[in-house]
This record gives C-alpha cells, structure tokens and sequence, in this order.
C-alpha cells in the first residue's frame, strides 16, 4: 500500500512555504529590474532568465509542502479545474502577496542609494523595477492592449504548466519539473514582455506595487497616462490562467489515458550467476 505523507503544520505550513517561495521569485524578480533599470547593468535577456530563475527556485523551496503555486492565478485556476479546495485559495493568495511585498521591501531597501540617485523623485521613471505598465512605460500600448496582453501571456503559463505537471501526460523526470517551469516564464519573457511587461501574477504585481507606493512612489498605482492601472495586472491573470487551465483541459486533459503509462524496464541480458 501506498505511503500517504502529512504535512506538518497542515495549512499553516502550506502557508508559509508560499510566503517563502514567492518571497524568493520576487528577490530574483524585482531585483535584477533594479539592477539593470537603475544600475545600468545587463540588459532584457538578463531580466527574462532571472524571473525564470527566480520561478524555479522559489518552486523548489516550496514544490513540497504547498505544490508551489506562488500565483493567485494558477491558485485560482487549479481550483477551478483541478480539485484544489476553494476553502485555501483566499488563505494561498494573501499569503504570496505578502511573500512579493516583502521580498519587494527587501529589494526597495537594498537599492536605496541606486533608485534615488537614478531618479530622485521616484517617478514613472523607475517605477518599473516593482510593477508594470502598459507598453514597459514608454511604448505605445494602452491599458485595454495591456489588459488583453495579460489574458492571452497567462493563459499560455497555466497551459504549459498543466502540461508540464499532469501526471498522466508526458511530465519531466528527475524532479525537473520546476526548471520546466521557470524555461516557461523565460520563454514568456522574451515573447511577450512588450505589451505589459508579463506580470502574469496578481501577486508579483500588487505585492510589490503598493511596497513602492509605502516606500515614497506616489503614483504607484497609475500608469504613465495616469489611468489606474492597478487592477489590470490583477483581474487580466485571473481570467487568462482560468482560460489557459480550460484550454488545456479541453485540447488534451481529456484525452489523455486514465492511469499514467507504464514505463517500460530496459531489455538488458541478466549475468549467469557463478555456482
């Protein structure tokens, strides 16, 4: 018979491990945005494979105890689709906001003297290193493109994760899955960074969004235009990583096999046995 494990802590622990591997994904986020905005150092790649990074170790940290969601919109998304109890998706979300809030102080606190000498007024100009905008601040895309941006960018995330993490598809071995995971955010980085920044995380947003607002960013909350952009990168996941799930549930959930396929034992002759 199978071993059943128990969380110690129950959700308490669960918690906590999303606190910590969010808190993680948004040290390497929004820190290597300081670094190459502020600090002039690296470039967009350099942004696009620390986010990834950031997303597998932050996964790897938690992987165990909470299953890593470290997004209210896959939360929300494996809820609706995939059987996780809708009692803890308030509880996961509040505890990976607070995760990116924090991380996202750590950050604004270890840049102090860079931020401020890059932009003393602590304007739209740097803005950027804690929370998006539509068009990264400067192009020319508006909140309702960013909005769409947002739709489409996470659902590909929840698809390719379901993908990626359904047991009865093809999943990576060897505990791999988190690298897969953070090659995804990667990818979306390089793809779709243009249009508002791939905050793809209601979390990663607002967690650190409204640190920069209690940190002196006045106009946090509003993009270049003015406009509240706030809720965008709030409401924009939540209704693409529900997209993204259904999708997947629809072109391949349901067709795949009821049980995972055997894997097969390579055909390797046995040794004669010396009597």
């Amino acid at each position: 018979m199978a071993q059943r494990f128990r969380i110690p802590g129950g959700l308490t622990g669960e918690l906590a491990a999303e606190f910590a591997g969010t808190l993680i994904l948004i040290l390497f986020g929004c820190g290597v945005v300081a670094q190459v905005v502020a600090g002039g150092i690296g470039d967009h790649d350099s942004i696009a494979w620390a986010w990834g990074l950031g997303v597998t170790l932050g996964v790897y940290v938690a992987g165990r105890i909470s299953g890593a969601h470290l997004n209210p919109a896959v939360t929300v998304a494996l809820a609706v689709f995939k059987g996780f109890a809708w009692r803890k998706v308030a509880p996961y979300a509040l505890a990976q906001l607070l995760g990116a809030f924090v991380a996202a102080l750590i950050v604004r606190w270890n840049y102090t003297e860079v931020l401020n000498a890059f932009d003393p007024g602590l304007t739209i100009k740097s803005q950027g290193v804690f929370s998006t905008l539509p068009g990264n601040g400067a192009l020319p895309v508006g909140e309702w493109g960013a909005f769409r941006d947002q739709i489409i960018g996470t659902a590909i995330l929840l698809f390719l994760i379901l993908a990626v993490t359904d047991v009865l598809n093809t999943p990576p071995g060897a505990n791999l899955a988190p690298f897969v995971v953070g090659l995804i955010v990667v990818a979306i980085g390089m793809a779709w960074g243009t249009d508002a920044g791939y905050a793809i995380n209601p979390a990663r947003d607002l967690g650190p969004r409204l640190a920069s607002f209690l940190t002196g960013y006045e106009d946090a909350f509003r993009d270049q235009n003015g406009y509240p952009y706030f809720w965008i990168p709030i409401v924009g996941p939540l209704l693409g990583g529900v997209l993204g799930a259904g999708l997947y549930q629809a072109l391949i959930g349901r067709f795949l096999p009821a049980q995972p396929e055997p894997v097969a034992e390579p055909d390797v002759p046995r040794q004669r046995t010396a009597v």
